[in-house]
């Protein structure tokens, strides 16, 4: 009985944050697209792409991060309620988790920008002022990624406080809870 209520909040919990996500990826694209011509009008087309690609990048990022928190999530509180696995097991994963999450985000960010180096750099030559111009495109990359980041931050943090909010009234109004 209870892995099944277990199992049923997980899927509420997964569709939850893959609603967010699709609703906040919507609003990221938009901005995006606003963006992008705006870049290539005032800066030129290279950082406009470094841009595009950076800004890809992070969502992706966060897709992945998403996944895999909720996932080891449930995974966390499974081990946490048997008692023959215990918490070691819980904190362990937990662990692990971030542990894979943290390398495989870096690692999708260096490829990504590794291989927008390697794209770009046949259109410069090889003196050094060619390549300060390359990394000056390049760096529309940071301005992506930080920009989606920073939208991540903020509909989190609200996504985050209302549901918070939510809980606290349920558990006051339906369970006649004190307050916390």
């Amino acid at each position: 009985l209870q892995n099944t209520r277990l199992l049923e909040l997980y899927n509420a919990i997964t569709l939850g944050a893959s609603s967010f996500l699709t609703a906040e990826y919507k609003l990221c694209a938009l901005f995006v697209i606003v963006v992008f011509p705006a870049m290539w009008v005032a800066l030129g087309a290279l950082p406009g792409i470094s841009f595009v690609v950076g800004a890809v990048t992070s969502m992706i990022s966060g897709l992945i991060g998403m996944k895999v928190a909720v996932f080891s999530n449930a995974r966390c509180t499974v081990g946490a309620c048997s008692p023959t696995v215990g918490w070691t097991h819980s904190f362990n994963t937990a662990f692990r988790a971030g542990g894979g999450m943290g390398f495989s985000l870096t690692g999708v960010a260096l490829l990504s920008l590794y291989a927008l180096i390697l794209g770009l750099r046949p259109l410069f030559g090889s003196e050094q002022t060619d390549l300060m111009h390359l990394f000056e495109c390049i760096a529309g990359f940071g301005l992506g990624g930080s920009s989606i980041a920073m939208f991540g931050r903020v509909g989190g943090g609200i996504y985050t406080k209302a549901a918070d909010v939510g809980a606290d009234l349920a558990g006051k109004v339906v369970e006649n809870l004190p307050e916390d």
